[in-house]
């Protein structure tokens, strides 16, 4: 039951225990979040953690299970010019969720964003880059895929990849 689709991007930072690692030790950094061609306001608001345990069946029967830690995340503006939360403090946020919460760090990690008066959006995390003055975590959409359908493309592609006429290109 432990079957997983492949998302179709490059995840890099999936899970909240390798997002937490690798904040660790730039507590100071101001952390910002970056989704649909959008950087999050300075007020930005973790409004809720959840620890999910989801049990599935896809459309071509076939179980599945997995951990999620999702956060919801309100995109605002910063009040009285606050700056942006620095990701100790994000940090600090996750570590009390996890005292009260028992939280799975190897779970993969979604982030439920949106401001006031739209639609929440489901992102996973594309990328975390460190930079001098600041930490962003890029949001990367999830797609709806067909499993059944997404995993049969990537076994014909990996069969077509690995064929004889391919092995002479050093596909495989």
């Amino acid at each position: 039951m432990s079957a997983h689709a492949t998302i179709p991007y490059a995840e890099t930072e999936s899970s909240l225990g390798a997002v937490l690692a690798r904040l660790e030790g730039h507590d100071h950094l101001p952390l910002s979040l970056e989704y649909d061609d959008r950087v999050v306001q300075p007020g930005y608001h973790v409004t809720e953690v959840k620890a999910g345990s989801f049990v599935t069946l896809d459309c071509g029967g076939n179980p599945d299970a997995w951990q999620e830690t999702v956060l919801q995340v309100e995109d605002i503006p910063a009040r009285d010019d606050r700056p942006m939360m620095t990701a100790g403090k994000f940090r600090s946020i996750l570590a009390q969720v996890d005292r009260k919460v028992r939280l799975d760090h190897d779970a993969r990690l979604t982030i439920e964003i949106g401001r006031p008066g739209e639609a929440m959006r489901v992102f996973d995390v594309a990328e975390l880059s460190i930079e001098t003055d600041r930490a962003t975590l890029t949001l990367g959409i999830r797609p709806a895929i067909c499993k059944p359908r997404h995993r049969a493309q990537q076994a014909q592609e990996a069969a077509s990849c690995c064929s004889p006429a391919s092995k002479e290109t050093g596909c495989c």
